[in-house]
């Protein structure tokens, strides 16, 4: 197959609209004019049509950044990874209260032996570790290891606290995936959640064939928090396409992202077939936690399965990582370290993923994605309809 190619491309570049969200698009102009990043791309749909899918700037010095740029997701990866293992639920292999040493006997260790996946699906486990605190490249084995070793935080009753796990519970899921499923994680991901969305340009661990023919296409990250940028080097962006990261680990577009939103959005359905049924897509977005004060976000966040679910309600002020001041109370997605945003709003029919490559600080990304959701909201004409 060839990257990006053909009519499924050509239909897409056809129905965009970039002109249909300026103020928007401006928001991002503007980030590259002060150096918050150097290229953004944007993908945004309502009701099924594709409103703007286009990149902007550059993905490093002297290559332009374009919609078919292959960006680094981050942990807007890890929805992937709980469709995953909501698609082994709906197949009878396991049940979401199974403690998780049922299936690995070996995480069940220091006290952990009570975690459920619905706790780490909803990061109510308790077990965040030094792979949660310093994330390097390593084998497979070797971080599941880890994790598996790490013990029950001091103090932790598995489902009545909540810490933010960034990359620990998903080599767990990612493992039960792997030895439920008889198939490598990366093989499983692409056969039964990529393929059937059509997400034929996102790759959860490349091959080195793969990362030769694609090499190009990925997106450097610059850390953009100081006067000059800091361009993250060849060998890092190798390690980090050639290595599978369950949780924070994909590169791709930002249209296959918002594929994958756009199928929820349609209770399942893909472009190529069922992803889910529709009372598991129901099970995926409903509220499993709620009201917890989130130990890492330092602030109230409800879930789903792997999804974070719009939580102003709580007063607490702008989300980390949150849709916005505009969006509905059912809006759910998942965003991507100081440089991505996505999430479904069902009540707009709306469908946003959105990428930067550049990493300026958790204030300043915030106030750049807030106002550019803002914006959107705005082109849109969704300011007030879609307040709750």
């Amino acid at each position: 197959m060839e990257p990006d190619g053909g009519g499924a491309h050509a239909r897409h570049a056809q129905m965009s609209e970039p002109a249909g969200i300026p103020r928007a698009i401006a928001v991002l102009e503007q980030g590259i004019a002060d150096g918050l990043h150097a290229g953004a791309q944007v993908y945004v749909s309502r009701h099924g049509r594709v409103i703007s899918d286009l990149g902007l700037g550059t993905s490093r010095p002297g290559t332009p950044l374009e919609s078919r740029t292959l960006m680094l997701w981050f942990s807007a990866t890890k929805p992937l990874v709980a469709v995953a293992v909501v698609r082994l639920w709906e197949q009878g292999r396991l049940d979401l209260d199974d403690r998780v040493a049922t299936h690995l006997p070996s995480f069940g260790q220091r006290g952990k032996d009570a975690v459920t996946l619905r706790h780490v699906l909803t990061h109510t486990g308790g077990f965040r570790s030094a792979v949660d605190l310093g994330w390097h490249p390593e084998p497979w084995e070797q971080a599941v290891a880890r994790v598996c070793g790490a013990g029950l935080e001091r103090g932790w009753v598995p489902g009545q606290r909540a810490a933010y796990h960034a990359v620990s519970g998903w080599y767990v899921l990612g493992e039960l995936v792997r030895q439920l499923s008889g198939q490598p994680f990366a093989v499983y991901l692409r056969e039964q959640i990529l393929q059937p969305l059509a997400m034929d340009d996102t790759w959860v661990g490349m091959s080195s064939i793969e990362y030769e023919r694609q090499e190009d296409r990925i997106c450097a990250m610059a850390n953009t928090a100081g006067r000059e940028p800091q361009w993250s080097p060849a060998r890092a962006r190798s390690q980090m396409a050639l290595l599978t990261n369950p949780g924070a680990g994909a590169h791709g577009t930002m249209r296959d992202l918002g594929r994958f939103y756009e199928a929820l959005l349609r209770r399942g359905q893909g472009e190529r077939g069922r992803l889910l049924t529709a009372p598991a897509v129901e099970a995926l977005v409903a509220r499993h936690r709620v009201g917890l004060f989130d130990e890492t976000f330092r602030q109230r966040v409800d879930w789903g399965l792997g999804l974070a679910l719009d939580s102003r309600h709580y007063g607490d002020g702008p989300a980390l990582y949150g849709y916005g001041d505009h969006c509905s109370s059912r809006t759910f997605g998942h965003s991507g370290r100081q440089s991505s945003v996505a999430f479904a709003d069902p009540e707009a029919g709306l469908v946003v993923a959105a990428a930067v490559n550049g990493m300026p600080g958790e204030r300043r990304h915030e106030q750049r994605m807030r106002q550019f959701l803002g914006a959107l909201y705005g082109d849109l004409g969704l300011t007030q309809s879609t307040v709750s």
